[in-house]
């Protein structure tokens, strides 16, 4: 019997659900790796044609900067101290449409950010903004700690960050930034295009040092005699370099909009005051520069003078006829007025407009205060402005010409940026504007007033200070003050051979016990530049005089024992 036996190629009947089975599950694989992909290539189509960047990366690109410059460039002193330095730090943004528990999360970076206030950053959270910024210019240390808490909505963004190592020191002579790194105020705004390339630092003039002596001391003394602000100033008389300027109140530039408006503002360049009796000095030069007048010159100071509503007094005063070395020493309004009024009507104008005095200070800072003087100028204005009243200008200005009376004669252009001229000449050009005889002249009185004048206060054993104070009542309203003074001192050391200026000024101190309850400038800022000369002298390797004890010159010693003697009245000096 034959056995039947099936064809190789086909299959068994109960192999056939299996093997459809098997194909239904191949098909279902397919569709759906064919679905993802599908899904894939819209999503890449929806990011590259319909959107440039996810939505946050969209609001980083539009409100945050990245850094792609160079840091501002730094400023330095004159000694290469850094005074100002640029640094990249983190700011932390949030993109609010992902934040999940705004109220917990406001809470953690309150804790890590004390300046912060939770309120604020819950009110960012809770904003449904995909960009918003947190916090600026972080420390590191807060990065690391934000970035423990794992929120996914935080993110970081380096940033510029202006620093000011000594903080309010020199705030106003620096300046400040804004928050894009932009100069708003001081040496940051005049030298903004240079700083923003960052290739090399802007160099001052400030030595850091002397900026410190004048800051401390000038602040014990406003301080002392509760005075609602003050003036400094250090310059080379040579040069016209400003080695410190300080004005006070003063603010921390790196929250300058914590700073009101009173403390930014610079009284040393942007500030015009009327001076007072300092302002002597310079009708004093004029009388004696025309040839006119002369030491043994003689002006009748025994009463006042009366000139339609004005009477002009003297606070000092001798009730006698005055010689020019008793007016200046004994700071007579009325002998200086009659000085003034002898040279002519235009003289004392002609001579104040040819130092400086009826423009800006030129000075590399932004805040230059335009003077104030009398428009047209009459004969009272010759009287009155001959004393420093009627005529404003700021503490530049008069720093810069009382410079050029005891250089020499040569004014020089103030400037508080270094430059290679100066470090190579101590006589940069300038022009001659009284002739050297007075210069001379001019530096004997100076040392008169110290020596035995309104300045004793200003004597600092072994360096021959000489110097002017200046006591002028305020202007408010239309009316002078005799209770608001602006109290000032006026100093030049070594004055036989004259390097350095100092000036201090006082606005509206108060007189205390110890003063005996006077707030004039030889109280209160004189002071001041004594204690400023006795440190500026060692640092800068000035030696002293030990052999001068507190002699003046032997010309002006006889003179003033003469005075002293009752033997006043002669032409003594005239000679001269």
């Amino acid at each position: 019997m034959a056995e039947l036996t099936p064809h190789d190629n086909t299959p068994l009947p109960q192999a056939a659900p299996a093997l459809a089975q098997a194909k239904l599950r191949i098909g279902m694989v397919a569709a759906m790796l064919l679905i993802g992909y599908l899904a894939i290539c819209l999503r890449l189509v929806d990011l590259t044609m319909f959107r440039t960047k996810p939505a946050p990366e969209l609001a980083k690109a539009e409100d945050v900067k990245p850094l792609n410059h160079p840091l501002r460039g730094a400023i330095i002193d004159r000694n290469g101290e850094l005074m100002a330095t640029s640094l990249s730090m983190p700011s932390l943004y949030a993109d609010a449409t992902v934040t999940e528990n705004a109220a917990a999360e406001a809470h953690e970076l309150a804790q890590i950010l004390p300046g912060q206030d939770e309120q604020d950053i819950l009110r960012k959270l809770t904003s449904g903004k995909h960009f918003i910024w947190i916090a600026r210019n972080i420390t590191p240390k807060q990065e690391y700690a934000i970035n423990a808490l794992g929120h996914p909505d935080l993110s970081f963004q380096d940033e510029e960050r202006r620093i000011y190592p000594n903080a309010e020191m020199a705030a106003h002579v620096l300046g400040y930034t804004d928050v894009d790194g932009n100069g708003i105020a001081g040496i940051e705004k005049s030298f903004n295009a240079q700083l923003q390339k960052g290739d090399k630092p802007v160099q001052l003039t400030i030595d850091l040092r002397v900026q410190h002596i004048l800051h401390r001391e000038l602040s014990a003394q406003v301080a002392k005699f509760h005075a609602k602000a003050g003036v400094g100033m250090v310059m080379d008389v040579n040069t016209g370099e400003i080695i410190a300027m300080v004005s006070l109140p003063d603010f921390d530039p790196h929250y300058p909009g914590d700073a009101s408006d009173d403390a930014k503002f610079n009284r040393a360049s942007l500030g015009v005051f009327e001076m007072g009796s300092t302002f002597k000095l310079f009708s004093t030069a004029a009388a004696l520069d025309s040839g006119q007048v002369h030491f043994g010159s003689m002006f009748d100071a025994t009463d006042p003078i009366h000139y339609g509503r004005f009477t002009i007094n003297d606070y000092h005063a001798k009730h006698r006829p005055l010689t020019v070395p008793e007016i200046f020493m004994y700071s007579s309004n009325i002998g200086t007025a009659k000085m003034a009024d002898s040279l002519g009507e235009n003289a004392l104008k002609d001579f104040y407009e040819r130092m400086g005095f009826f423009e800006p200070a030129p000075i590399e800072l932004p805040e230059r205060g335009s003077p104030l003087y009398p428009k047209p100028w009459r004969e009272i204005n010759t009287l009155t402005c001959s004393f420093g009243h009627g005529i404003a200008v700021s503490p530049v200005h008069l720093m810069r010409a009382a410079s050029a009376l005891v250089n020499g004669g040569i004014l020089v252009t103030p400037t508080i940026v270094k430059s290679d001229k100066q470090r190579l000449s101590l006589n940069p050009e300038g022009t001659r504007v009284v002739k050297p005889q007075t210069s001379a002249e001019i530096r004997q009185l100076l040392e008169l007033v110290v020596a035995d004048g309104t300045g004793e206060k200003a004597y600092v054993e072994g360096y021959n200070v000489g110097g002017k104070t200046g006591t002028a009542e305020k202007n408010k309203n239309g009316r002078y003050e005799a209770t608001l003074l602006l109290s000032s001192f006026l100093g030049v050391f070594p004055i036989d051979n004259p390097r350095y200026a100092v000036l201090a000024m006082l606005d509206e101190p108060e007189g205390i016990p110890e003063s005996h309850g006077f707030a004039t400038g030889g109280w209160t800022a004189a002071p001041v530049v004594a204690a400023v000369v006795s440190q500026l002298g060692p640092l800068y390797r000035i030696a002293p005089d030990l052999d001068s004890n507190r002699d003046i010159t032997r010309d002006m010693a006889m003179y003033l024992k003469d005075i002293k003697e009752g033997k006043t009245l002669a032409s003594i000096g005239a000679d001269r």
